[in-house]
């Protein structure tokens, strides 16, 4: 069992950054792929960046790419998405994810999931 934490949403005028965290309990993150996820209002949930479990490879969205940067810490059991220059279409609810296998880009085949933070971009 894995639960996990983000934090670090809120509201942001666009062009401006946010660091989002993801901290994990009950097992070690270092077991798992982990990967960022987000959901707008009436939209489906879509992938954003994926990372393995070695920390040696990094997968985007074409969305996010050049913009935003997964990375994580597995002696703080932690995971993070720093996004710059974000843009009113990066408003969503991020959640993290994880899994026990490589990176995947389709929500279902993550094991445990974060509760989500919001994160809003003013125009």
């Amino acid at each position: 069992q894995v639960d996990l934490v983000e934090s670090g949403g809120g509201l942001v005028q666009a062009g401006g950054s946010l660091r989002l965290s993801c901290a994990a309990s009950g097992r070690t993150l270092g077991n798992n792929a982990m990967g960022w996820f987000r959901q707008a209002p009436g939209k489906e949930r879509e992938w954003v960046a994926g990372i393995n479990r070695s920390n040696d490879n990094t997968y985007y969205a074409d969305s996010v790419k050049g913009r935003f940067t997964i990375s994580r810490d597995n002696t703080k059991n932690t995971v993070y998405l720093q996004m710059n220059n974000l843009k009113p279409e990066d408003a969503a609810v991020y959640y993290c994810a994880a899994r026990s296998w490589g990176i995947a880009t389709a929500a279902l085949k993550y094991d445990y999931w974060g509760q989500g933070t919001q994160v809003t971009v003013s125009s």
